[in-house]
């Protein structure tokens, strides 16, 4: 019983850790964040928290994590975990909008997947398998919307939501630089165009049927 116990506040010690990471990272941003800050902030010592986590690397990477599952919970129960969700242009632009609030959060994943892409980086396993599954995910809800009548069913969905993800990317690299570009804006400019694209073809297909009559 003891050790059961142990162990549930040891879980619990670490789930504080994050969240409280998450709060202090998207405040003052992943360069700035320091283990000592965090440590004091839920009242451990640096080798403490780093007990839960064995490296300040590995402690990030599980702040990206976490950041997922919020992020998952706040699109309901959706995370990057592979699931589809139902509208996935409004589940990106929505995170767009909240990514916003949490600037700091944003860098620390622009960087870390920056300098992930090194194969012996700690969290290149982490980006691999996150960007395999959110674009496997992806592919299903664009063929999904393409059933019901909402993208062209003439679209490449593997292809277009490796194309997503990357504008995403993309644009919070260019976000970081310059705040005033509004990164859900842009994700829905981009979406109205993929509507267009499909009228297009509709109104050719139609011009063809009557010509052809």
């Amino acid at each position: 019983m003891a050790r059961r116990g142990s162990y549930a506040k040891g879980i619990a010690k670490r789930e504080e850790i994050l969240d409280t990471a998450l709060g202090i990272v998207a405040r003052v941003g992943y360069s700035r964040a320091t283990v000592r800050e965090l440590a004091q902030a839920v009242g451990l010592s640096q080798t403490g928290v780093l007990h839960y986590f064995g490296t300040k690397e590995q402690l990030f990477i599980e702040i990206l994590r976490r950041r997922d599952e919020v992020d998952g919970q706040a699109l309901g129960g959706v995370a990057a975990s592979g699931d589809a969700p139902p509208d996935l242009a409004g589940a990106v632009t929505t995170l767009q909008r909240r990514n916003t609030q949490v600037p700091g959060l944003v860098q620390l994943y622009s960087r870390f997947s920056s300098e992930a892409a090194e194969p012996d980086h700690p969290a290149h396993e982490f980006f691999r398998d996150r960007y395999d599954s959110i674009t496997t995910g992806g592919a299903s809800a664009i063929r999904e919307q393409q059933e019901a009548g909402a993208l062209p069913a003439d679209l490449d969905a593997d292809r277009l939501a490796v194309i997503v993800f990357a504008l995403i990317d993309g644009l919070q690299s260019q976000w970081m630089y310059d705040s005033e570009i509004d990164m859900a804006d842009h994700l829905s400019y981009f979406w109205s165009l993929l509507g267009k694209c499909g009228a297009t073809a509709e109104d050719g297909q139609a011009t063809q049927s009557t010509t052809s009559a």
